[in-house]
């Protein structure tokens, strides 16, 4: 391993664990609707409360830009996570400065307190060296278990690294040791899915991918440019008919690289967007002018399957139709399923992520299934588009 983990972690009783975790959740009329990524990291945070630490949490939640903002106070987070950890969690109202150090003072081993919002400070997303130094003052050990995080260079996500022993928490831990299995070092043949709206959103990744992958499957709104770009008409499907030139060039990067470019056969069709349109399956060399593409059809579903039955790692990112309203959603719960089952059958290592890849599989109900999905959104995608993640970087650098 490239980074050092909780197991390199001992004799940590009455230490203060300074831990970066990623609260920023969904919260609607001041409660927390969805406490998914407070169950990701509970298990680092119950760790080292076990062993006697003093674990001191690090977050932040929505964008402040510097302020103290009354509604992003993570104080509105505590219920959640008290619910979910099963335990009393302490509140301090800053991050720094007195107020953070007397509730620290105050605590005994196994205490758990989370700190106020770092980006009510500005020197947080500057990674300012005095704010950095200041948070550290704090604690004897740093742990990251944000990998959400993980693509910025801020205070609490790269600079404390630098100034205090740091280790990987659970959560990032099984996210690297994901990723490592998806496009670092991953078991051929590789296949990536792509969807979604637009290749412009997309490009860096598609470039990426094609010089790592031995097919990629492109999917949803963004296959309709790749077919426009092949002199195929579209109709009223959305299409970024500007990008035809870029299409191409990730079509020739793939030849290059000997990647298959996986593009939709037949598609599903209607006139208007809306669940339950009135739809069609035609070839896609036979779209209808006055009509939309919203789903690949039955033919692509089964090239797609049987792409997906060669592959020993799948790499997923994006829907494969307008999955959110059915019928439209019939491709991409086949594609995961089929994934689900492969992967449960010990032939595939499926490693997906993005928020509507996320809600795809929940849809499909397979989400639990795959051998892990990343609710990481951002760094998730930079790491798929082979881009550096400071947080991560200075974990290994101190390795």
């Amino acid at each position: 391993m490239t980074f050092k983990t909780l197991d390199n972690l001992t004799d940590i009783a009455g230490k203060r664990v300074l831990v970066r975790v990623d609260l920023n959740v969904p919260v609607k009329d001041g409660k927390v609707t969805d406490a998914t990524r407070i169950e990701r990291v509970a298990p680092t945070i119950r760790e080292l409360s076990k062993k006697g630490a003093k674990v001191v949490l690090l977050a932040h939640f929505g964008r402040p830009k510097g302020e103290v903002v009354a509604d992003m106070s993570l104080e509105q987070i505590l219920p959640a996570v008290n619910d979910v950890l099963g335990t009393k969690v302490q509140f301090a109202a800053d991050c720094i400065g007195e107020k953070a150090a007397a509730a620290i003072a105050a605590m005994a081993n196994g205490d758990i307190l989370l700190l106020e919002n770092t980006r009510f400070h500005k020197g947080e997303e500057k990674n300012n060296p005095d704010f950095t130094a200041a948070l550290a003052a704090n604690g004897d050990i740093y742990v990251n278990d944000a990998f959400s995080a993980a693509h910025r260079a801020h205070s609490s996500t790269e600079g404390l690294a630098h100034l205090l022993p740091a280790y990987a928490g659970r959560t990032m831990q099984a996210e690297l040791e994901a990723l490592e299995k998806g496009l670092g070092n991953p078991a051929r043949p590789v296949v990536a899915i792509v969807g979604g709206a637009k290749v412009s959103t997309k490009i860096d990744l598609l470039m990426n991918l094609v010089k790592k992958v031995d097919a990629l499957v492109i999917g949803g709104g963004m296959a309709n440019t790749f077919l426009a770009a092949r002199g195929t008409n579209v109709g009223k499907s959305l299409c970024e008919h500007d990008l035809a030139d870029t299409a191409k060039q990730i079509m020739i990067e793939a030849a290059t690289a000997t990647c298959a470019i996986v593009l939709p056969e037949d598609g599903v069709v209607a006139r208007e967007f809306k669940a339950n349109a009135e739809n069609e399956v035609v070839d896609v060399n036979a779209i209808p002018a006055d009509a939309m593409m919203l789903d690949v059809g039955p033919k692509t579903i089964e090239a797609v399957n049987a792409w997906i039955s060669r592959a020993s790692t799948l790499v997923w990112n994006g829907p494969l139709g307008a999955f959110e309203i059915a019928p439209f959603d019939t491709a991409t719960v086949s594609a995961a399923k089929h994934a689900a089952a492969e992967t449960k059958a010990g032939k595939l290592v499926s490693v997906a992520g993005g928020g509507d890849t996320v809600a795809a599989l929940n849809h499909a109900g397979v989400a639990d299934d795959f051998t892990y999905v990343s609710t990481a959104g951002g760094a998730f995608l930079e790491w798929m588009e082979g881009k550096p993640l400071p947080g991560v970087d200075i974990l290994k650098q101190q390795k």
